[in-house]
């Protein structure tokens, strides 16, 4: 039977968060860095999904913190760690958010990561495209269609 696909200019703002039991995996420098059944997808309006993995099901070997964060309107303050494997390191390539604002608190121990600065993520076998942008981290899949928000023009959408 085939997935519906999701139009995400149905996906609501404020976004929702949704349990997933796709599988996810995520690989960087020839490892696994992630590998889940148990994934949130947050949806918002004019995005495609951001995963968020949760962390027992990441190689915390494989993320270094860093100073800073970035605040969300809707969840709050993020923090961001290095990915790491071997000699490859991906600046803030992924984020949580430790104290999620009301209304997210499933958020809470689970990282989000940029799909398009590791070497690979599926779902459910199917290879991820990225969302355009440097700004955002939503999965394209095949179950997805847009127009996305995040490539050039879209800023003021």
């Amino acid at each position: 039977m085939d997935t519906p696909v999701e139009d995400v200019w149905s996906y609501p703002r404020p976004p929702a968060v949704v349990p997933s039991t796709e599988h996810v995996v995520v690989e960087l420098g020839g490892r696994v860095l992630a590998d889940t059944r148990s994934a949130l997808r947050v949806l918002e309006t004019s995005h495609p999904p951001t995963y968020y993995l949760p962390l027992t099901d990441v190689d915390e070997r494989m993320l270094r913190p860093v100073a800073g964060g970035t605040w969300c309107e809707w969840k709050g303050l993020a923090s961001y760690f290095d990915l790491v494997s071997g000699e490859h390191v991906v600046p803030s390539g992924a984020w949580t958010y430790p104290e999620p604002a009301s209304g997210f608190e499933a958020l809470r121990d689970h990282l989000a990561l940029y799909p398009g600065r590791v070497d690979r993520c599926t779902v459910d076998g199917e290879q991820v495209q990225a969302q355009p942008g440097d700004f955002y981290g939503g999965w394209i899949t095949s179950r997805v269609s847009g127009p996305f928000k995040g490539a050039p023009g879209t800023l003021g959408w």
